[in-house]
């Protein structure tokens, strides 16, 4: 355990630094951002999990619309499985349901064993680039990516960090994170690298990823509902649609839905940050206006074009 330390204190030392977001520091690691404490989880997945073309994986960038992409996941692969009104996500928090590889199951030298506990389809989650998702590029199993706007990904993820981040770090402000999300300095960025990374590999491979926008799931839910649905080979039948299990679903995995179930305001979804102080915000389309100057625009603006 002691040699394992040290050799990750060498990467460490090894590695461009500069302040975090959830932590005092964070590293330049394998051409993205993250603190130390990802980096020795995703160094464990990448040399022990074996991908089966089974499995299903749920990708996204930070408060991109992950939880709720989660939720609909979960419940469009075990709707046959799980009666409506007494369904799993109604007592168990979406990320309890679908694990991510960084932040749970391999997270503090963890190795976890798939042989039995977890059932095929497995589900899992995931906030790592593309390029370092290790045996899952080669392999056939579905990966759904969800993109949001970078302004509101941007902004939620400044409220976010700020809630969850240690109690010794002072809080980023709001001019100080948006200037080290311009640089592409954001937890798992940059973020035109995470976003593009899976955007090609959705055109490479459109039967294996699917690339979804945040946007256009909120305005049109039961049409994206059905094409993620179809995407992962669960497809709804003529009946379902007439019984109307995707609007069910749909309302389950809402936004308020969600934010109003006991499980989901008490309690933790991951390293222990408490559910109903930060998981659940507005999940709005366009706050970003509330906050950012036309400078700012201006300035993100010509960071999208560019990239």
């Amino acid at each position: 355990m002691k040699k394992k330390a040290s050799v990750h204190k060498e990467l460490l030392h090894s590695l461009p630094k500069e302040r975090g977001w959830r932590s005092i520091h964070q590293y330049h690691f394998q051409n993205f951002w993250c603190p130390s404490v990802d980096i020795e989880a995703v160094i464990s997945f990448q040399k022990h999990f074996q991908a089966r073309d089974s499995d299903i994986v749920v990708a996204s960038l930070p408060k991109s619309g992950t939880t709720w992409l989660k939720a609909l996941t979960f419940a469009v692969v075990n709707r046959h499985r799980f009666d409506i009104k007494a369904h799993p996500l109604l007592t168990s928090n979406p990320h309890h349901l679908v694990p991510f590889f960084e932040m749970d199951l391999y997270i503090n030298n963890r190795v976890p064993d798939f042989s039995s506990k977890f059932a095929e389809p497995t589900l899992f989650g995931t906030h790592i680039p593309f390029p370092s998702l290790g045996t899952i590029k080669e392999s056939n199993c579905k990966i759904i990516y969800v993109c949001r706007n970078p302004f509101d990904s941007f902004v939620s993820a400044w409220h976010f960090f700020n809630k969850v981040k240690l109690q010794s770090q002072a809080p980023l402000s709001l001019d100080e994170a948006f200037d080290r999300y311009c640089q592409g300095m954001d937890a798992f960025g940059p973020f035109w690298d995470h976003i593009l990374g899976y955007w090609k590999e959705s055109l490479k491979r459109p039967q294996n990823v699917l690339f979804l926008k945040y946007e256009d799931m909120n305005q049109d839910v039961v049409s994206h509902l059905k094409r993620l649905a179809k995407f992962l080979d669960y497809p709804f039948t003529e009946e379902e649609e007439r019984n109307g299990v995707i609007e069910d679903i749909s309302k389950m995995c809402s936004f308020e839905t969600l934010k109003k179930l006991d499980i989901n305001k008490t309690g933790t979804f991951v390293n222990n940050i408490e559910n109903s102080k930060n998981l659940f915000r507005k999940a709005e389309v366009g706050d970003w206006v509330n906050y950012l100057t036309p400078k700012m625009v201006e300035r993100m603006s010509k960071v999208i074009e560019e990239k």
